[in-house]
């Protein structure tokens, strides 16, 4: 008879908000998957618990395999992520899903999630928001996404490190405009947590004069229904346009941005962008 895939969520940084139940899951589970053994390795050292363990790491998911065969042999899998709820921005995900497809029981144990922490204390709407997680790294590939995000009006959540959090407050800031509200989010349930509401601009004013420190959520305000439901004249809305182009966007990128939540289309505000450019 198979076994269960048990997904446990684990603290995401103060050990005391430990669960019993996500103790009792590790202690029953014949083996462990951790997204990296040593974080985990912690963990179980607080627990009082040894258990073999296995690695999935987004660059050695050829390990997941093994760990579904070991499952379908019999043995109980506790899958955790070095912090909160795993297969959330987490390539835990992909062993879910061939777990599912291959007819495995999944088992979810809860516990603290990062970006529902963030958004309870963040002051910002929760009653629609959408979470983007780790925007992508490729410059081209992030200026698109946060040009599909032009108009969202639910809150945005997003997860940063501190080596780059300068340059996706740039980005932000280019993109949504210096008034935007936003709330960083600062090492939580840490000794040194942080919860700061404030916008954009004043936001990247600050780190470009102070070094972040420690891991961020970062919980945006959606676009103001006025400014989403705004008319605007087809020039101005190339205007929009243009100003994102002298941001970095790519002209197409930048129209398509542009036209959301407008009357016009892409090609129409392409258009009068290019005859804006040849003024």
């Amino acid at each position: 008879m198979a076994g269960t895939l048990y997904i446990v969520a684990t603290p995401i940084g103060n050990l005391d908000d430990m669960p019993p139940r996500v103790a009792a899951t590790f202690g029953a589970a014949d083996f462990i998957a951790a997204e990296d053994t040593r974080v985990t390795m912690k963990l179980l050292n607080f627990l009082g618990l040894k258990k073999p363990m296995v690695s999935y790491y987004e660059h050695a998911l050829q390990k997941g395999e093994g760990i579904l065969r070991r499952i379908e042999e019999g043995e109980n899998c506790a899958l955790c992520s070095d912090a909160g709820m795993p297969c959330v921005s987490d390539p835990g995900e992909v062993i879910v899903r061939d777990a599912l497809a291959r007819g495995i029981k999944v088992v979810p144990v809860p516990a603290a999630s990062a970006c529902v922490t963030a958004l309870a204390v963040s002051g910002q709407d929760t009653s629609r928001w959408v979470f983007e997680g780790f925007l992508p790294v490729n410059k081209k590939q992030k200026r698109e996404r946060l040009a599909e995000l032009q108009g969202e009006k639910r809150t945005v959540i997003f997860y940063e490190a501190p080596h780059k959090l300068r340059t996706t407050l740039d980005d932000l800031t280019a993109a949504f405009g210096p008034e935007r509200s936003i709330t960083l989010c600062r090492e939580l349930t840490k000794l040194h947590e942080e919860i700061w509401k404030t916008t954009l601009g004043e936001a990247q004013t600050h780190y470009a004069e102070n070094d972040p420190r420690g891991e961020y959520v970062l919980v945006m305000a959606g676009a103001p229904a006025a400014e989403a439901e705004e008319e605007l004249t087809l020039e101005q809305a190339a205007q929009r346009a243009l100003e994102l182009t002298r941001n970095g966007y790519a002209a197409s990128a930048a129209a398509k941005a542009a036209a959301q939540g407008t009357p016009y289309s892409k090609s129409k505000v392409y258009k009068q962008l290019l005859a804006l450019q040849a003024d």
